[in-house]
C-alpha cells in the first residue's frame, strides 16, 4: 500500500506535529508532504523522513518566515501531485486538507481545527490589523472560507480531536467526523518533584491564546506566573507584565515537565481546539483551570480535574482558578484522567479506523 501523510508547515514540534509523528510511525516508508520545513524544527524520527515542500519553501527563507503567506497556501497545498498513491492522510489545522489526491485514492484527514483565523477566531486577529488594510485582509479571509468549505468537499472521511472541532466541522463545512483525541506521552510527563505557589500557563505567544487574560487573571489574585512559549507578541505581553511574571520562553521536554510538576496549577485562559498541554499537566498531577465552552472541557471535569469558567472573562477565569487554588486534588486521580489520552490509546483508536477503512493490513 502506498500512503502520502500531509502536514501544513513543520517549523517547530507543537501538538499537530506530535500527531503527525504518531501516523508518520505506522507507516515508514510514507513521505511527508508540506508547505514549508524548517530543517532541525523537529524530532528526528520527522527530519529523517523523506519530506517534500511546496514553491512557499524558497518565498518562505527556508521556512523560516511563513506566516504572511496565507493568501497563497491553498493554491500552494493544491500543486502537490501524488503518484502511484493509494492512500493520502492529511493532518490538518490550516491548509493541508485541501491537497487534490490522484483518482483512486482515498483521503483521511486528521482535522486539529478549520481554519481559526478565518472563522470562530477571526475577530482576535482581525482587531489587530491596521484600518488602512483591514478591508484587504478581510476579502483575504473571505476567500480563505470559500475554499476551505469547498475543499472540505474532497476529503473522504474526517476525524476530529475534540468535541469541539466536530461541531465546528459540521457548522462550517457541514460535515460530520469521527473524534479521536491527539496522543500525549503520559510515560514521559508524570508526577515528581515539589508544589509552588506559582500558576503556569504554556502556548505560542499570539493572539488566540490570550497569554494577557492569563497575566491579568493571576495579577487579580495576587499570584506569580511563568509563562512557556515564544511568538510575536511576545515584546507587547513583556510590556504589560510587572515582576511577578517570568517568561521562560522555549523549554527542554525535561524543563516543561519540571514546570508541570512545580506548578499550583496550569491556566488555559483561551478557547482550545483539544488542549494537549492539558493533558501533559494532568498527567504530572497539575490541577487545570480553563473554559468551558473549549476543547478544555474534554479532559477536564468540574471538581475531579480542575475548575472551568462559563465566561471568557478575567473575573470568571479568576473565580475558577481561586476555586482550583483552594482545594487539595488527588495527584493520582489527575494522572488517570490523562491515561485516557494516552499514546498507546490513541494508535488503538486510529488502528481501529484504518483497519474499518480497509487500510489497517500494512500497519507497522
Amino acid at each position: 500500500m502506498r500512503v502520502a501523510l500531509v502536514h501544513d508547515w513543520l517549523t517547530g514540534m507543537r501538538g499537530g506535529e506530535w500527531v503527525l509523528a504518531e501516523i508518520a510511525a505506522l507507516f515508514p516508508d510514507a513521505p511527508i508532504y508540506t508547505l514549508v520545513h524548517r530543517p532541525g524544527s523537529t524530532i528526528p524520527d520527522l527530519e529523517r523522513r523523506e519530506i517534500k515542500t511546496s514553491w512557499l519553501q524558497s518565498v518562505s527563507l527556508g521556512g523560516k518566515k511563513w506566516r504572511y503567506l496565507l493568501p497563497f497556501m491553498p493554491s500552494a497545498i493544491e500543486s502537490f501531485t501524488f503518484p502511484d498513491t493509494d492512500l493520502v492522510i492529511s493532518t490538518s489545522h490550516c491548509v493541508a486538507k485541501g491537497v487534490i489526491p490522484p483518482p483512486g485514492a482515498f483521503h483521511l484527514s486528521y482535522i486539529h481545527t478549520p481554519v481559526r483565523y478565518a472563522w470562530d477566531q477571526r475577530g482576535i486577529y482581525l482587531e489587530r490589523i491596521p484600518r488602512p488594510v483591514l478591508p484587504i485582509v478581510q476579502g483575504v479571509l473571505a476567500n480563505l472560507r470559500q475554499w476551505d468549505m469547498v475543499s472540505a468537499t474532497r476529503v473522504d472521511r474526517l476525524v476530529a480531536n475534540s468535541r469541539l472541532v466536530r461541531w465546528r466541522i459540521q457548522h462550517y463545512w457541514h460535515r460530520d467526523a469521527e473524534v479521536i483525541p491527539p496522543p500525549v506521552d503520559t510515560e514521559f510527563f508524570s508526577p515528581g518533584g515539589q508544589r509552588s505557589d506559582r500558576l503556569l500557563t504554556v502556548g505560542a505567544l499570539v493572539p488566540y491564546k490570550r497569554v494577557e487574560v492569563a497575566i491579568k487573571v493571576a495579577r487579580a489574585l495576587g499570584k506569580k506566573i511563568d509563562i512557556i512559549g515564544t511568538g510575536p507578541m511576545q515584546r507587547r505581553l513583556e510590556r504589560m507584565a510587572g515582576p511577578d511574571v517570568r517568561f521562560l520562553g522555549r523549554v527542554t521536554r525535561e524543563e516543561l515537565r519540571d514546570a508541570y510538576r512545580s506548578a499550583a496549577a496550569l491556566l488555559v485562559p483561551n478557547v482550545e481546539d483539544f488542549g494537549m498541554v492539558t493533558v501533559e499537566a494532568l498527567a504530572c498531577g497539575t490541577p487545570v483551570a480553563g473554559l468551558e465552552a473549549s476543547g478544555t472541557s474534554d479532559t477536564v471535569r468540574v471538581g475531579l480535574e480542575g475548575d472551568l469558567a462559563d465566561r471568557p472573562t478575567v473575573e470568571a477565569l479568576a473565580a475558577a482558578t481561586s476555586r482550583v487554588l483552594d482545594r487539595e486534588w488527588d495527584i493520582n486521580q489527575l494522572n488517570r484522567r490523562a491515561q485516557v489520552f494516552s499514546r498507546e490509546q490513541f494508535l488503538l483508536r486510529f488502528r481501529f479506523l484504518l483497519d474499518r477503512l480497509g487500510f489497517g493490513r500494512d500497519l507497522q
